[in-house]
């Protein structure tokens, strides 16, 4: 006869206590509540996300619908080029859009915004191709040298879900 150690709890009382921990994790970090004049308030840009903390690439985060999607943007000024990688809310999953290119206007020390086109990006490793992929980059010789960035994104569409006139600031 096996002897069963006395520290493990029969599965379905090790299930059921996971499940309380999840739950109770998950209840915490959803809706942070600010306190204010002895008032309980709380509202959509309060919440708390855990893997919020920097983009995959180290680049600048553009949130887009409240979190839902995120466009991270990657500029190498020593080549003057331009990258965005569409990403879900968590910043952990690449997502795959249909748009051929992505348009911004984009304003270099402080002087007039310029139109930039960045073009789909294919990557056979991957299976992206262009129309079906997550990665758009741009180069142009105006972009090259240091210098902070100022812009918008006109348009895009992640999901069924268009954003607008979506602004940024490029380090």
């Amino acid at each position: 006869m096996r002897h069963r150690p006395r520290f493990l709890l029969p599965l379905p009382a090790t299930l059921a206590a996971l499940a309380l921990l999840a739950a109770a994790g998950v209840g915490w970090h959803l809706v942070r509540l600010r306190i204010g004049q002895g008032a309980l308030a709380g509202s959509a840009h309060d919440v708390i996300r855990p893997h919020q903390a920097t983009p995959p690439h180290g680049g600048t985060l553009v949130a887009l619908g409240d979190d839902a999607f995120g466009l991270e943007l990657l500029r190498d000024p020593a080549t003057g080029s331009l990258r965005a990688y569409v990403l879900d809310g968590e910043l952990e999953s690449f997502i795959r859009i249909p748009a051929r290119q992505l348009d911004l206007e984009l304003a270099r020390n402080g002087r007039s915004p310029a139109s930039l086109r960045l073009a789909a990006v294919a990557d056979p490793v991957t299976g992206e191709t262009v129309g079906d992929t997550s990665l758009f980059q741009a180069r142009a010789p105006w972009l090259r040298g240091p210098g902070p960035c100022t812009g918008r994104i006109r348009s895009i569409t992640v999901r069924g879900q268009t954003f607008r006139s979506m602004p940024f600031a490029l380090p």
